[in-house]
């Protein structure tokens, strides 16, 4: 599906996202309109889903970062829909991720600090529906962070 120009634009383009596309059909080697098509080509393709602005959560004074994982009841068949409607409510969730397995869902949530993150946790987490068992894990250190693809 991907050529070595697509491939070569990507890269680019995943190091800094910020260029135009003129600068990064420079970059690439190739006319700003090649650029151009081909960036469009892969936009439409759903290849690039598009661009966002990163920023420091901790910068922002969140200096707590905790995962919850979650296992449900499987009695009720509307469980996993309504917990996940439920989680995406909350503001402080970062991500939510679904797995096959032991555990069923996994928070990632962030707070101010830990008098935050125990307020969080009593009136907005422990209140999510169709909870059997959650496991906290304090997040120590980010060892590595990256979505850039080898391409």
């Amino acid at each position: 599906m991907l050529d070595d120009l697509d491939r070569r634009l990507l890269r680019h383009f995943q190091a800094e996202p910020s260029l135009s596309t003129a600068e990064l059909a420079e970059r690439a080697g190739v006319t700003a309109a090649t650029c151009w098509r081909r960036l469009e080509r892969m936009q439409g393709a759903g290849v690039i889903l598009g661009q966002e602005a990163v920023i420091d959560w901790a910068a922002l004074g969140y200096a707590v970062e905790v995962s919850l994982r979650f296992t449900l009841e499987k009695a009720n068949a509307r469980a996993f829909d309504e917990f996940l409607a439920a989680a995406r409510e909350v503001p402080e969730v970062l991500e939510i991720q679904t797995f096959l397995g032991r555990v069923d869902v996994r928070l990632s949530v962030i707070a101010r600090d830990m008098a935050h993150y125990q307020q969080l946790y009593r009136e907005r987490i422990l209140t999510l529906p169709h909870i059997a068992d959650i496991e906290p894990l304090m997040h120590i250190s980010r060892i590595k962070s990256d979505e850039v693809l080898p391409v």
